[in-house]
């Protein structure tokens, strides 16, 4: 046998891939509704799996609701009815705009604010974006 033979015959017995494994998952919300008001109980961690800071991730959600909300230590409340679907298209939506890299698609970024413009810079393929 050829070195080629045993190349062909080597790709042969190798398994196929079955699944696709992505290292970023998007974690979903976990909260309930008390009265008027939604409580986010994982918020922190969301925040902190993104690599953004409660805040800034907080005003983003906010404003697109329309609602008003705030930190607080037993967690985070959005002052009115919000469902959990509608709260992780937010996030989702937060992440692709501050979190996730535009030419690579990876989130190993970092918010660099210089005068007045915001930039997302890539640590992973070094671009950087301004972000409004």
């Amino acid at each position: 046998m050829t070195y080629e033979d045993l190349l062909k015959s080597a790709k042969k017995e190798l398994p196929k891939i079955t699944e696709k494994k992505e290292r970023f998952v998007m974690p979903k919300i976990r909260g309930h509704i008390q009265g008027n008001r939604t409580i986010l109980s994982n918020f922190s961690q969301i925040a902190q799996h993104l690599g953004r800071t409660q805040e800034h991730m907080l005003k983003f959600i906010l404003k697109e609701l329309a609602t008003p909300g705030e930190i607080k230590k037993t967690g985070t409340i959005i002052g009115s009815k919000v469902s959990a679907s509608r709260i992780n298209e937010k996030i989702q939506e937060y992440a692709e705009k501050y979190v996730l890299c535009k030419e690579c698609g990876k989130p190993d970024t970092k918010l660099e604010k210089e005068g007045a413009v915001t930039f997302v810079r890539c640590m992973a393929c070094g671009s950087r974006k301004p972000v409004s």
